[in-house]
């Protein structure tokens, strides 16, 4: 109930400044020219990129599998590190 519908509903960490930093920074990045979050993930996801949720964070903090994006994988950190093992680049967030 508290987590976001989408990434439209995300805060921008500490100087969300009552919603309207992501606001801001929405409007920034299309004075910028740049591609909105959502199309970045779109299009990370249609170039094969893949993504995996940590288990053991995902109980830590409550999220569910139903409250992620699809196409997000669920593993552990074994399972993320043998993925990434021969992997050219990868990103642990």
């Amino acid at each position: 109930m508290m987590m976001p519908k989408s990434s439209k509903k995300l805060g921008l960490s500490k100087m969300n400044m009552a919603g309207m930093g992501s606001k801001m920074m929405r409007m920034v990045m299309k004075n910028k020219h740049v591609d909105t979050l959502e199309n970045m993930i779109q299009s990370a996801m249609d170039n094969g990129v893949e993504f995996v949720a940590c288990q053991m964070s995902m109980d830590v903090m409550g999220v569910k599998a139903e409250e992620l994006i699809d196409g997000v994988e669920i593993g552990g950190v074994a399972s993320y590190l043998e993925r990434t093992e021969s992997a050219g680049l990868n990103l642990f967030v």
